[in-house]
């Protein structure tokens, strides 16, 4: 199977050197980096890694010739073990400009009362990509029907303040949060807000290029609307928020929507294979936009970081490519596997195909 859908004839990004309106650091001294979100995918073999793998491959360790950063899925459902983060560290030292990011453990963002016992157990694999310097954000994910109103403030607030001495990012889904008390709040915790792309439906966030601290922050999700919210999500949403439903019972709570029941959805709904959600590939004309809302970004913010959540057969691996291509308006290596899918990724390669290929070079 292949595809040459993606769009490789977008033009050089503007000079963004000069401050912006908001008076930041300039761009030509920000430090921008852009990767995917995650490694570990089983659809990637053969297109992302090579098939079969030699000795001793590990995916970290082959990301990080190609990028300079990588979002961690796996502390969302888990908190990281000391070895574990070293190991990680070693996997990615053959390149100096490295930097993880990764997310905070769900049981902060999609629970109501973490205790002292859960934020013990998720430091100790943050400390140590901490302590070596590679600790680029930690970022809080909530879910869409994480909606603004006095309790979640208050928990928000609460998190900020538990893991203030980490570079946090923030990343709400629902379009309450663009509001100036949460830009103000953000401000006072020096903690980043994640500007994102997703399937525009209803209340969802839109795009955007807001910085409220010295870390950009900008996720891609894709724009898959036929499956964004589908199916068992919501049941399953329904029976994952009761315990908050009792902890906020009798409260009266100023709220913006009827749905109060998705406050803490586990997956948010995902009725067809989960990966579909993330099956999209970004055309040439929706990247131009968000290379513009990063060009913005980074003439605010100190550090920039762009993840590739659109997962699905490598298709973040493209996009990210592509965005470091323009960005940075230099060739780019890519994976020779990759491009075999994906050949439009010729165009913008920094060496030619190893084989012979059936498509032209662009």
């Amino acid at each position: 199977m292949s595809d040459d859908s993606c769009q490789t004839t977008m033009a050089p990004p503007k000079n963004s050197s000069q401050k912006n309106g908001r008076g930041g650091w300039r761009a030509d001294q920000s430090d921008l980096r852009i990767g995917p979100a995650g490694w570990a995918y089983k659809d990637w073999a053969g297109v992302v890694y090579p098939a079969p793998r030699p000795k001793g491959f590990h995916e970290a360790t082959y990301l990080a010739e190609f990028f300079d950063t990588i979002e961690i899925n796996t502390s969302f459902y888990r908190p990281l073990g000391i070895e574990q983060a070293k190991q990680w560290i070693e996997r990615i030292a053959g390149n100096p400009r490295f930097m993880f990011t990764a997310k905070l453990w769900q049981r902060f963002t999609h629970d109501p009362s973490p205790n002292l016992a859960d934020e013990r157990e998720v430091r100790v694999g943050f400390d140590v990509l901490r302590e070596q310097g590679k600790l680029g954000a930690v970022l809080l994910q909530f879910p869409f029907a994480f909606k603004r109103n006095a309790e979640t403030f208050a928990h928000l607030k609460s998190l900020l303040q538990r893991f203030g001495d980490y570079p946090l990012v923030v990343e709400f889904r629902h379009a309450t949060w663009r509001a100036p008390q949460t830009f103000e709040l953000l401000r006072e915790y020096r903690a980043g807000f994640c500007n994102i792309d997703q399937p525009v439906i209803g209340r969802s966030l839109e795009p955007s290029a807001e910085v409220t601290s010295e870390i950009g922050y900008v996720r891609l999700h894709g724009r898959r609307y036929d499956t964004w919210f589908e199916a068992g999500g919501p049941r399953e949403a329904r029976s994952r928020a009761n315990a908050w439903s009792e902890h906020r019972a009798g409260e009266n709570l100023q709220d913006t929507g009827g749905d109060r029941h998705d406050f803490f959805p586990e997956n948010e709904g995902v009725a067809i294979p989960a990966f579909e959600r993330y099956n999209y590939l970004y055309t040439e004309e929706e990247l131009l936009p968000w290379v513009e809302r990063v060009e913005d970004i980074r003439a605010t913010a100190k550090r920039t970081y762009v993840v590739t959540n659109n997962h699905y057969l490598g298709k973040g691996i493209v996009n990210a490519l592509q965005l470091i291509s323009i960005l940075k308006n230099t060739k780019v290596a890519v994976p020779e596997s990759l491009r075999a899918m994906y050949p439009a990724l010729n165009a913008i390669a920094a060496e030619p195909p190893l084989a012979p290929t059936l498509f032209p070079l662009q």
